[in-house]
């Protein structure tokens, strides 16, 4: 029902060719595609309608790096793609393009055409880009789309699944496949017949390194003040550092803020934390930013370290738990959305944990994954942003 191909070269006529070459004799009907930021979207566009023709969607968008059964890669020149062959398990695909005028109404908007587009507890992948304007940064902020989103559904429950896009691990851009066109400042959601369901498991890496703190100043994602104090003076004593003019480089390869759910005072349970990375710093301010801006005065956080250990463990745990799971029906993709901060070159980890979850997975399963800059996942019963986690959902034919 599904072909996976993936290709790496300079080319993007290339690149494809490779990928159609792996997809064999499937036919695609709808095809979705994550494309290193090396390569120029409309280039990679026009190439696959040489190779697949031009009726054929094609939906997906940038990737800081693709992912494979055998492999993966961050070096921006990597293509990966799905090939749909069978009509029963086509997505319907809805669209929004208004970000850059407001993330939230975008959202709303979105929402409402699902809610009438997606049968009840229908799995939904969306997929955004990141990057509203490359210098001065500013990203599209994941919480307004997925909150405005929310609220257009109007009670309509879905499983939201989903992730930002990129053009590499520095955010200089980003941008989306729309189903007939490369576009920006988009969101495109896929909506799965209620004929498909999802196991979806979050594989988490963080450890708290402070007691509880109270957001005492902030300002949409900037936060001034913890307790009182300046943000930036308290995780720097917090964590026995002094971070110099890189201050926003390092302090978001070693930690975050993370917000506890449930019982505060109930043993550690990785999966019981929000996390949000810490865009940059600004020492003059004493602030931080983060990628979100959901967290609000009076949010009780603690600093979050960044633990690699910790990280490879929880995917290790979280492989063994989607592997026993007993699935109603035939297994029909696994999607791993990654977030790009957690590949080696930038953890520093010694083994890269996506090729963890590609070698740990049942090989019965066609897979696939890219590195992502915000993660969407159901948590706690409400789908959200996630930050430094992996996604991997297991789409099966019911």
């Amino acid at each position: 029902m599904v072909a996976i191909g993936h290709g790496r070269s300079v080319s993007a006529a290339a690149a494809i060719e490779q990928c159609r070459a792996a997809v064999g004799d499937v036919v695609p009907r709808l095809l979705l595609v994550f494309c290193g930021g090396k390569h120029d979207g409309s280039d990679i566009l026009k190439a696959l309608r040489a190779a697949f023709g031009d009726e054929v969607p094609i939906v997906g968008g940038s990737a800081a790096g693709v992912i494979w059964r055998d492999g993966l890669g961050y070096s921006g020149l990597e293509v990966g793609l799905v090939a749909f062959g069978e009509g029963d398990v086509l997505p319907q695909i809805v669209v929004n393009r208004d970000l850059l005028q407001d993330e939230h109404a975008a959202g709303l908007a979105l929402g409402r055409r699902l809610a009438e587009t997606a049968a009840a507890g229908s799995v939904v992948l969306m997929l955004y880009d990141s990057v509203a304007n490359p210098s001065p940064l500013r990203l599209h902020p994941a919480s307004d789309l997925v909150e405005g989103l929310q609220s257009g559904l109007a009670g309509h429950r879905i499983r939201l699944i989903g992730g930002g896009t990129l053009t590499d691990m520095n955010l200089s851009d980003a941008w989306v496949l729309d189903g007939a066109s490369v576009t920006k400042h988009a969101a495109v959601a896929l909506v799965f017949p209620p004929g498909i369901g999802d196991e979806t498991v979050i594989l988490h890496g963080c450890r708290p390194v402070s007691t509880f703190m109270e957001i005492t100043r902030i300002e949409g994602a900037e936060v001034f003040e913890l307790d009182g104090r300046p943000a930036l003076e308290v995780i720097e004593q917090m964590l026995g550092v002094t971070l110099g003019t890189t201050a926003s480089h390092d302090l978001s390869l070693i930690a975050t803020l993370g917000e506890k759910q449930g019982d505060p005072y109930a043993a550690y349970d990785e999966n019981s934390y929000v996390n949000r990375l810490i865009l940059r710093a600004n020492r003059t301010t004493g602030s931080i930013t983060l990628f979100e801006k959901d967290f609000r005065l009076g949010t009780r956080v603690q600093i979050m370290s960044r633990d690699n250990a910790l990280m490879l463990q929880s995917v290790r745990n979280g492989i063994s738990a989607i592997n026993q799971t007993r699935r109603e029906g035939q297994p029909l993709l696994a999607i791993y959305i990654d977030c790009a901060g957690r590949a080696s070159a930038r953890s520093g980890a010694a083994v890269e944990e996506a090729r963890l979850v590609a070698e740990g997975l049942d090989p019965a399963i066609p897979f696939l994954g890219f590195y992502s800059g915000v993660e969407i996942a159901p948590f706690d019963g409400y789908s959200r942003p996630l930050d430094w986690t992996g996604l991997l959902t297991v789409l099966s034919v019911r």
